[in-house]
């Protein structure tokens, strides 16, 4: 067998769609051009992933796993300002949340500091690099337009021993905070921006989460990125469209020093674009700053610990991967196509449940004794098992669930006639009861005892079926309502954050659940019937006190 056809996606695996990427990689099989593939997953530990860098790690990961190749975990720390060990430990465990596995340990582009500092002082050597003492505002000065070419910096020809004395100094930290910088010697007249001698070291007199105070200077992450992924072997560096440009630097820099080759090459698809959500992190930070959400694992973040602790899985967040797929085009993907992959997951896996979100009290005035049903967890997957219901004269059905005149269309209970009890017994409303205001507070029915399982015997059709919960063995539950968070489409093109804010993305209501949930789990998924998909919140949810999350609706636009 061919090395080509033994690290082949169709071998020994299920056939995936194929996209512009597989394509690169199998014609570069083919040629021999590698004999395996090495992809990595290089976010920068600043904020929590989002469900953009879902689709990105499921391309690394999903690539190196179908080529039976290896992906690192590489964490672009290049900025100590901004980043935090929190942000670290988040995104391992969202990678592992997702299902995949990165190659050895965790890397660090910290690790290459070393490295990265001697490949600088090489294009100082070379007179491809520059101490340059403009401040940021002139550089901005210098740097043109995109019609208009930049101008050299004063600094530009310095001698290389002029060079390497100063870029001495800063890394002995002997000069101010933006006083100085090194930057690459391009092309201040080049089409690209990029180009025009962008800055490759900086200095801040900061603590660093995996360094501590070793370094005052730190390299960029144009020029820490290419290196990274040459000194791993990176095969097929993996990218976002924004980068595109940034691929003349990549490859500059690593064609001017003396590093291993072959290099990898850099490839660049287009970044998910979800309707109605940011995927900006200093937007993100902000509303996690002002209290706007609760915390970075909100269940109306996009963050991947936010749609965790709503209740998505692992799996749907994979298949919405797949089925959004990769090219090269920019487009707005719907949230719906989100929320069809969860639909579908929780439908097939998640069990059953009852619960009442706002109780109407039934008195069933025919029956006296209490009586423990059996219901089915799943109504198509036997394997889940079967729970007990217990059944009383006093029980608790949704007030959606009663009307006392109603046309053909409503299929529930309607006074003077019957509906079924789920897993239970047809009923009958007899009577109402109100209280001063006129608002119905109690429902008066009988039942059909021989209706447990069973249409009536005298062949009366029931069509309705209605959910319900005992009125005197129960469990009380806060459900949270989710809504999408923003007002409109694409809430990143807002000028003011605040004015697009949705004041009915969370209502809090207090009902009642079946005491099957007593130990619900944490994320643990359930189909409460006619209610939606919830979950046990992850955060605030005990026995003691029952928090449900409203994951998606049971249909689409319900």
């Amino acid at each position: 067998m061919s090395n080509s056809a033994a690290n082949s996606p169709e071998v020994g695996a299920e056939k995936r769609p194929t996209n512009f990427i597989r394509q690169i990689i199998d014609e570069d099989l083919a040629a021999g051009k590698h004999q395996s593939i090495h992809t990595r997953f290089p976010p920068e530990p600043n904020g929590y992933l989002h469900i953009g860098h879902a689709k990105s790690i499921c391309l690394n990961f999903g690539l190196a796993q179908d080529y039976h190749g290896l992906c690192n975990l590489r964490f672009d720390d290049t900025n100590p300002v901004k980043e935090d060990v929190e942000y670290v430990d988040s995104i391992k465990q969202d990678v592992e949340w997702l299902g995949f596995k990165w190659e050895g340990e965790p890397r660090y582009a910290s690790d290459y500091f070393d490295q990265l500092y001697g490949y600088a002082i090489e294009l100082i050597k070379k007179g491809l690099a520059y101490v340059c003492e403009l401040s940021p505002e002139e550089m901005r000065e210098y740097r043109g337009t995109l019609t208009e070419p930049g101008k050299n910096s004063p600094y530009r020809d310095r001698s290389v021993e002029e060079n390497l004395a100063l870029f001495e100094k800063m890394k002995n930290g002997e000069i101010a905070e933006g006083k100085a910088s090194l930057r690459a010697k391009i092309d201040m007249a080049s089409p690209f921006m990029v180009m025009r001698d962008p800055v490759i070291y900086r200095i801040k007199f900061a603590t660093h989460h995996q360094t501590g105070d070793k370094w005052c200077i730190y390299p960029m992450y144009d020029f820490t990125h290419c290196i990274s992924d040459a000194i791993e072997r990176i095969t097929h560096s993996i990218c976002t469209l924004e980068f595109q440009d940034n691929r003349r630097l990549y490859d500059w820099v690593l064609e001017n020093i003396s590093i291993e080759r072959p290099l990898p090459h850099q490839y660049e698809f287009s970044r998910l674009n979800l309707e109605g959500t940011l995927t900006s992190k200093r937007k993100l930070l902000y509303l996690v700053n002002e209290g706007i959400v609760d915390g970075w694992n909100d269940p109306r973040m996009p963050t991947i610990s936010g749609l965790r602790r709503r209740g998505y899985t692992p799996a749907a967040l994979r298949e919405f991967c797949r089925r959004i797929g990769v090219t090269k085009q920019d487009n707005t993907v719907e949230y719906s196509a989100l929320e069809a992959c969860i639909r579908e997951d929780l439908n097939e896996n998640a069990p059953r449940a009852m619960a009442v979100i706002n109780p109407l009290k039934i008195v069933i005035e025919n029956f006296a004794d209490k009586e423990i049903l059996t219901a089915p967890n799943h109504p198509n997957r036997p394997k889940l098992g079967v729970r007990q219901l217990p059944f009383t004269r006093e029980i608790y059905i949704d007030q959606a669930d009663f009307r006392e005149e109603a046309n053909k269309q409503y299929k529930r209970l309607v006074l003077g006639k019957e509906v079924r009890l789920r897993n239970a017994y047809v009923i009958k409303a007899e009577r109402v009861e109100k209280d001063e205001a006129g608002n119905i507070i109690t429902v008066y029915c009988s039942y059909d005892p021989e209706t447990l399982g069973k249409n009536p015997a005298d062949g009366r059709k029931v069509k309705g079926v209605i959910q319900w919960v005992s009125a005197e063995d129960y469990l009380n539950a806060e459900f949270r309502q989710y809504d999408r968070l923003f007002t409109v489409p694409n809430p990143g093109a807002a000028e003011d954050i605040n004015a697009v804010i949705n004041p009915n993305s969370l209502v809090v209501k207090h009902g009642v659940v079946e005491k099957s949930l007593a130990n619900a789990q944490p994320e643990q998924a359930y189909q409460f019937e006619r209610e939606g998909y919830y979950c046990a919140d992850s955060k605030d949810s005990s026995p003691e006190h029952l928090v449900f999350n409203l994951t998606v609706s049971l249909k689409e636009g319900f």
